[in-house]
């Protein structure tokens, strides 16, 4: 076989090198412990700190009252199933409910048709470059995934309102997203070659307007397909915990969000911590090419110490309202244990080399280790004798037979390494932090780690 030359001076690893480390696994009692042991289990339940997990659940010092638990199944939409669920608390709240649930299935369909216009329109403004730009490769690389971030959904939510489950349920494509997001992703990237194509040969404005209209309604009806199409209007009837009936009308998406969940959305706003060096703290900053709806812009956040962010989620916890955050939800989480903590595993320990202490934060997102994956709703938390936070309340949207009755458990410590966005009520914020909001936003590149979707 011919040697292929590169501009790298390959080398061959040392035999003394691996003869060294087999004397020393070979000499190494612990080492072969934990290799029976890991042969046998997995990898998390071995590096488990029972002493760790000692903590009490059920009791806080700030907790609020959600009701029944949510399943996103096998779909990443997470970040919907979060911010409904500080929805819901409110009309919970306003209508004392037991328990109720909006329709998720309902801004997933919206989310995806106002994904795909936002996409073909990145395809034609950047149409002067090759297809192997970084740009473009990433445009085309992952267009519709189900993961996304507040902003966006509070886009969804300006324009098209909400509704109860009932007026639009889940259906097997909604709770098991896969499939339809591959065909989808098919269609739009077919799309994209055709609208690159007609540039290549000069075509005018009018004319690709007229066939993004064209792919738009294709994409529509294989949504409608999949999903059903969202209501225009719908009737609702809705009684409180002593069966009075409260709510019996017809309504929009828009005025049933309106009347019952009552929120001012653009009060709510999403604070980062980035503590990399690239984005210094009271700044703001947006992401080219994240976002959905075109007429709304893209997202937009404010760089804060880590105790800001802590700082306003408790004031607004204290305030009877939860919290949406996005986090890096895999890391060091014992997921039957219902457990997010730094200690609550020994992976070092097992393995006798310093996994989980050789980067910060900082250089974990620096070299792609860590960035947002998974978003949740604060529900709770506990206070140490000077008001400071020791362990969170976490609402997951994994079904009630996960973690403790469909809720987890976060350390502080936790929280500082691996929490990267809240969402609050602007006014939890001083006036300079508000500042660092409202002035220009930086903008990020398209890959960068916290452009990252939940």
């Amino acid at each position: 076989m011919r040697q292929i030359e590169s501009p790298i001076a390959y080398s061959a690893i040392p035999d003394d090198v691996t003869n060294r480390a087999h004397e020393a696994f070979a000499s190494d009692p612990a080492a072969r412990i934990a290799k029976n042991a890991v042969s046998a289990c997995p990898i998390r339940k071995v590096a488990r700190v029972p002493e760790a997990l000692s903590l009490d659940p059920r009791t806080f010092d700030v907790q609020l009252s959600q009701g029944d638990i949510t399943n996103q199944k096998r779909s990443g939409r997470c970040w919907m199933f979060a911010s409904l669920n500080t929805m819901r608390f409110r009309i919970m709240k306003k209508l004392n409910l037991k328990s109720f649930e909006l329709s998720q299935a309902y801004p997933l369909f919206w989310d995806k048709y106002e994904r795909a216009n936002w996409f073909f329109q990145n395809i034609i403004a950047t149409a002067d470059e090759p297809v192997t730009s970084r740009n473009v490769a990433f445009l085309l690389l992952d267009p519709l995934c189900d993961g996304g971030q507040w902003d966006m959904f509070r886009s969804i939510v300006k324009k098209y309102g909400v509704v109860p489950k009932d007026a639009m349920p889940e259906t097997h494509c909604s709770s098991n997203t896969g499939d339809m997001d591959a065909f989808l992703t098919r269609h739009l990237r077919a799309g994209a070659k055709t609208l690159r194509d007609m540039i290549a040969d000069g075509a005018d404005k009018d004319a690709l307007e007229e066939k993004q209209a064209d792919l738009l309604e294709q994409f529509y009806r294989i949504l409608a397909i999949c999903l059903g199409e969202p209501p225009v209007s719908f009737e609702a009837r809705i009684r409180d915990k002593d069966d009075k009936l409260i709510v019996s009308g017809t309504f929009t998406p828009t005025q049933f969000f309106n009347e019952f969940v009552d929120m001012n959305l653009d009060d709510f706003i999403s604070v980062i911590n980035a503590p990399t060096s690239d984005k210094p703290y009271y700044h703001s900053y947006s992401v080219r090419f994240l976002g959905n709806i075109a007429e709304d812009g893209g997202v937009h956040y404010v760089n804060l110490p880590i105790d800001s962010l802590k700082r306003a989620a408790i004031a607004q916890l204290k305030d009877g309202l939860p919290v949406w955050f996005g986090c890096d939800v895999d890391q060091n989480y014992l997921q039957d244990d219902g457990m997010m903590g730094i200690s609550t595993m020994d992976a070092d320990g097992l393995f006798g080399v310093p996994v989980m202490a050789s980067l910060d934060k900082a250089a974990r997102l620096d070299y792609g280790e860590s960035l947002m994956t998974h978003a949740m709703v604060f529900q709770g938390v506990n206070l140490d004798d000077d008001g400071k936070p020791k362990l969170w309340r976490v609402e997951n949207s994994w079904g009630k037979d996960h973690g403790h009755d469909g809720y987890d458990l976060m350390t502080d410590d936790w929280f500082s390494e691996y929490v990267y966005q809240v969402v609050v009520d602007k006014k939890y914020l001083t006036e300079e932090e508000l500042a660092a909001y409202n002035s220009e936003p930086t903008p990020l590149a398209p890959w960068d780690p916290m452009g990252a979707l939940a």
